[in-house]
């Protein structure tokens, strides 16, 4: 698929669309508890990619898999705990929290970077880390003074962690010469937060209904997305990304709120405020520093 920069900009708008409707379907499932939520969503996700991965990739795929090295698994590994992390936070807490949490993936980013590979983090994302890290700690402290549990933020916290960690193998594997292809590792993740939450999701309570729900969010909020967004990826530049990603925390919190009656607290206007703020103005500067 070759996609011109108009498209692929509005492509990637339809990926972080696709992305924000989690919290506000999980709203309206009837029965299925957390884990069960995160393993048929990641079971669905793999069926799906099972099918997706030949059409893009080629019939050869699933041999070439074996011959991805080590990076390719361990950066599976760190895709298993995102899905898993994130759906069990959108069970435990807010949308509006965990999405907000999640927008500090680039941030872990740069400072797993610079600790792990040495890169040079200039002055303009340390002020960002400082101001974002300012605004996630003023929304934490609200909500701790209103006696609102902390448990499913700090699940969410584990998301950009983990997808810290998976962006810090990628690039360590692409200086050795070793690139890891993301969508193959996408299946990996799923199968493993499958394996890992099959145990804890049982017995099953989700209704048909249910599961026709997360069939949905299987192929339109992760199989088809992650798919696009490397195919976005060849065409756009990682500030453009970047960027454009953060539509997710404003569509994912507006469908909540909408579609779910979830209303965002002052906290989380406050501190989302200063988090997303933070990330554009680092993005912005930079981008116009490379120009």
């Amino acid at each position: 698929m070759k996609l011109t920069h108009n498209r692929a900009v509005w492509v990637m708008v339809a990926v972080t669309l696709m992305w924000s409707t989690a919290g506000v379907v999980t709203r309206h499932l009837e029965h299925a508890q957390k884990f069960e939520v995160t393993f048929w969503r990641s079971f669905f996700t793999m069926l799906c990619l099972l099918v997706m991965l030949p059409m893009f990739k080629g019939r050869d795929v699933f041999s070439r898999m074996r011959q991805g090295g080590a990076a390719l698994w361990w950066s599976g590994l760190c895709w298993s705990g995102m899905f898993t992390f994130f759906m069990v936070a959108i069970m435990l807490t807010t949308v509006a929290n965990v999405l907000v949490t999640l927008a500090l993936a680039p941030l872990f980013t740069a400072l797993a970077s610079r600790i792990f590979i040495g890169h040079r983090i200039p002055l303009r994302t340390w002020l960002a880390i400082v101001v974002a890290g300012a605004g996630i700690a003023f929304m934490y402290a609200s909500q701790l003074s209103q006696g609102v549990s902390l448990a499913g933020t700090l699940v969410a916290l584990c998301v950009p962690i983990a997808g810290a960690a998976n962006w810090t193998i990628t690039q360590h594997s692409h200086a050795q010469g070793k690139d890891v292809d993301l969508i193959p590792a996408v299946l990996i993740g799923a199968v493993l937060s499958s394996l890992i939450t099959l145990p804890l999701a049982w017995p099953f309570q989700a209704s048909a209904y249910d599961l026709s729900l997360l069939f949905g969010l299987g192929l339109g909020q992760l199989a088809i997305p992650c798919v696009l967004v490397v195919v976005c990826a060849r065409v756009l530049k990682a500030p453009e990304i970047a960027l454009l990603g953060l539509l997710e925390v404003i569509f994912g919190i507006l469908l909540a709120w909408v579609g779910a009656g979830e209303v965002p607290g002052p906290d989380v206007f406050v501190g989302g405020t200063l988090v997303i703020g933070a990330l554009v103005a680092n993005e912005l500067v930079g981008w116009r520093d490379r120009a």
